[in-house]
């Protein structure tokens, strides 16, 4: 597919591809918001506090004009004196200040009222007792040095300075904000570079895209598989059974036009959940009343046997040297109508064993024996056996694990699948987060799952 048709499809997951990034990491974007947050508590903490207090200073005509109120631009003018370098000076001396007129200065502020013929002195200090002086003493100054003038207009204090409880700078509440929102944003920011980055299977959607198969089943995360893989130990209503009969539902119904009865059971990599997936499929199958042979066809790492508490010493490899017969090397599981046919002693050439003519006879045979032959084969893309498996089979099913299997991983192996001329079935997309499932329509909610499992710890780590 050329880079201008991939285009277009990445374009119109994007939105949905931006929501889905944020829902999966919110844990990590709200973590990064509080840091944000402490971050600034922090500066604020170590920020030198700065303490304002103001004094108004009413500006008038005396009473005995008819006018009510001074001119605009002389209640300007004076806002310039008030503010300036005189009433600084007349500020030091009142209050023996150890510092400059000019430093004084540059803590003194005033301003016109809106509307009024008020000026609001403010003063700026550390302290805040030393803030409420100086701009007492600056609105006491600037009342003295009005009535020393030649003018028609009188000024007085309206209201004096009071001492601060809080500090006016830093101001708290923007810095906090400020301080969560750039969190949010570093969060934010990073759950999509993560979600753009991460080439992993997450959804069903996803793996049925680049397989091209249909997804047969999606199995949840449960801790508790590593001790309990198989669902014999498990009632009837947990998600894993009921997520295990969906698959063995669906495998049925998979193009009934053609007799899928030998089914090599696969995945890219180890570690994805092949083997308990298999071993799950036959137990399911068999209590439907179908005749199921199980094979154990990972001759370099065999779990089966381990699962279904079966003896290996005599198996497949047994019989296809010719040191004994099929019947005498099958075993019945503790599940009526499952049998299994374990890994035997393992060989140093495994893939050399399972091509040849002797192979191909006994999986001929198990047909005509069995409704249904699972054979599970090693992952496919670090060796060749289980293409070799799949291609002397109906079909082949490839377990995914969600979240670690890549999109290339899958490609490649449903592309190792058709250069030997084997049919990808379906896929079962194996150890998923119960709320995803639930999201995507698969399996039980969280709640269910919960009460199914005793707390919902979960997930299978086995092979």
């Amino acid at each position: 597919m050329s880079q201008r048709h991939l285009v277009r499809p990445i374009a119109r997951r994007w939105p949905s591809t931006v929501v889905t990034s944020i829902a999966r990491r919110w844990p990590s974007i709200l973590l990064l918001t509080l840091i944000g947050i402490g971050l600034a508590v922090l500066f604020l903490s170590l920020a030198p506090a700065r303490y304002s207090a103001h004094a108004d200073v009413l500006i008038a005509p005396p009473a005995a004009q008819s006018t009510d109120a001074a001119d605009e631009r002389t209640v300007a003018s004076y806002a310039h004196v008030l503010g300036g370098r005189t009433v600084a000076g007349r500020v030091v001396e009142q209050l023996s200040l150890p510092g400059s007129t000019t430093s004084t200065d540059r803590q003194i502020s005033a301003e016109v009222l809106p509307g009024t013929s008020v000026l609001r002195v403010t003063s700026t200090s550390g302290q805040p007792q030393q803030a409420a002086d100086i701009s007492q003493a600056a609105a006491d100054a600037f009342v003295q040095w009005v009535g020393t003038q030649e003018t028609d207009l009188t000024a007085s204090v309206v209201e004096d300075a009071a001492t601060p409880a809080d500090p006016s700078s830093p101001p708290r509440v923007p810095w906090l904000v400020a301080g969560g929102l750039l969190g949010l944003l570093a969060g934010l920011v990073i759950a999509v570079a993560r979600q753009a980055a991460d080439r992993s299977i997450h959804t069903p959607a996803e793996l049925e895209e680049v397989s091209g198969a249909p997804v047969l089943g999606a199995i949840a995360y449960d801790r508790a598989a590593v001790q309990a893989p198989l669902i014999t130990s498990l009632g009837t209503g947990h998600p894993r059974f009921e997520a295990v009969r969906i698959l063995r539902t669906n495998l049925q119904f998979l193009d009934i036009d053609r007799d899928n009865k030998v089914i090599t059971i696969t995945s890219s990599l180890a570690g994805e959940g092949k083997s308990t997936t298999a071993c799950n499929l036959a137990i399911a199958l068999a209590q439907t009343g179908t005749q199921v042979a199980l094979v154990e066809g990972d001759l370099r790492r065999p779990r089966v046997s381990e699962y279904l508490g079966i003896e290996k010493s005599v198996g497949l490899t047994t019989v296809l040297v010719g040191r004994i017969a099929l019947d005498a090397a099958i075993q019945p599981a503790a599940t009526p109508g499952l049998d299994v046919l374990t890994s035997g002693a393992l060989p140093p050439n495994p893939s050399e064993i399972i091509q040849t003519n002797a192979m191909r006879s006994l999986v001929t045979e198990l047909r005509h024996r069995y409704d249904v032959v699972l054979i599970d084969a090693p992952p496919l893309l670090p060796i060749t056996d289980a293409s070799l498996l799949a291609s002397i089979s109906d079909g082949a099913i490839l377990v995914v694990r969600h979240g670690k299997t890549g999109r290339e991983e899958v490609r490649a192996a449903t592309d190792r699948l058709q250069s030997v001329g084997a049919r990808l079935l379906g896929t079962v997309l194996n150890m998923s987060p119960v709320k995803e499932l639930s999201r995507y329509g698969y399996g039980y909610g969280p709640e269910f799952f919960d009460r199914a499992t005793g707390g919902g710890k979960g997930g299978s780590r086995r092979n």
